[in-house]
């Protein structure tokens, strides 16, 4: 199962586009707001996630979480206590960590990177404290994948269903899409 957290203000495609890509692949995903269960974007699209964060069970069943980007939801992820716990949990027991657009500061400002591959969106490199920033759009390093942005969206998803299913699954479902690379 894969958690992955929605607060107001999130960037719409960076979270739904790996919710949809997951769940085709099969991976048992959980949509979990914070503070709320409707959850507003970044571009005014409200979603209903399945559940609040509060109400989330399951650890032991988890393989990872999902934080979304975009502003001001990745203030409020970090803000969130419940969302640091789970990030806490997924770290000490080698769960994925799943970061796109500006959430990968959010790890950064955990130390979670130091010594890691990291992208980001385009001016919160400062942020990724000790890690080593690279020229991609989505980078996996161990447990923890990032990504750039809306557009790198769909490649943000395909590597976590690598990660968490296998290369041939992320190309099965690239195919289905028809990503245009």
């Amino acid at each position: 199962m894969v958690y992955v957290f929605f607060a107001d203000g999130f960037e719409e495609v960076e979270a739904l586009t790996p919710v949809d890509y997951m769940r085709r692949a099969g991976i048992d995903v959980v949509t979990l707001g914070v503070g709320n269960k409707y959850i507003r974007g970044a571009h005014n699209i409200t979603i209903e996630c399945d559940d609040i964060i509060e109400n989330a069970t399951g650890a032991t069943e988890l393989q990872g979480i999902v934080l979304p980007g975009g502003m001001p939801g990745t203030i409020n992820l970090e803000n969130s206590l419940v969302v640091q716990k789970y990030i806490d949990f997924c770290i000490e027991n080698n769960k994925m960590v799943a970061a796109i657009c500006a959430a990968p500061s959010i790890l950064g400002h955990k130390n979670i990177l130091i010594g890691k591959q990291a992208v980001c969106f385009p001016g919160f490199e400062k942020d990724l404290f000790g890690a080593e920033i690279v020229d991609s759009y989505s980078v996996t390093d161990g447990n923890i994948i990032t990504a750039k942005g809306a557009g790198s969206a769909p490649e943000f998803a395909f590597d976590i269903i690598r990660y968490l299913v296998s290369d041939e699954k992320a190309e099965e479902i690239r195919k289905t899409v028809q990503t245009c690379y």
